[in-house]
């Protein structure tokens, strides 16, 4: 029976030489695979309440709709920078080569609303700090941090567990 880690390509030298690029569209791409993935994702929430999934841009669009969908819940996109139109807040973190900043929608979540946060990739775990904080300044809690790979070796997990984040991922790469 294969995994999710099984749907996951790897390609050498990508974007940089040295790197591991742990591809998902692959996963995406198998309609097993991402129901694999998307189902696993969300077991350990089951039966939590959770008004809404949040996903981290890109691939946590992906994945956070079809979760969202899943659960009956609202989905709310984090984006980059000038992506969405309106009122936003934004969050400020630290790039391996600099900074980048991270919004969502001023309304897009309200005081109390419990939230399960979504990406595909946990490195470093800055982005998915920016998100966490975003989400904590509209007053919603953050339930969950689920992702797809982790790589231990960045420390992203170790960072979220020290906000006192419940952080689940499918499956685990050394080195970078």
């Amino acid at each position: 029976m294969k995994t999710v880690q099984d749907y996951i390509r790897t390609i050498p030298d990508f974007p940089h030489e040295g790197i591991m690029f742990r591809d998902v569209t692959t996963l995406f791409g198998d309609a097993r695979g991402f129901r694999i993935a998307i189902d696993q994702l969300l077991h350990p929430y089951a039966g939590q309440p959770i008004d809404k999934v949040v996903g981290l841009e890109a691939r946590g669009f992906i994945l956070g709709g079809a979760i969202a969908h899943q659960l009956s819940v609202g989905f709310v996109p984090i984006r980059k920078k000038g992506k969405l139109p309106g009122k936003t807040i934004e969050q400020a973190y630290k790039l391996e080569y600099g900074e980048a900043i991270m919004e969502v929608h001023d309304d897009a979540l309200q005081a109390g609303e419990k939230v399960l946060l979504v990406d595909d990739l946990l490195a470093t775990g800055g982005t998915a700090e920016a998100g966490i904080k975003l989400i904590e300044r509209m007053g919603a809690e953050v339930v969950g941090c689920a992702f797809i790979i982790d790589l231990p070796d960045l420390g992203g997990r170790k960072k979220l567990e020290a906000l006192d984040m419940n952080v689940h991922a499918l499956c685990e790469f050394e080195g970078d």
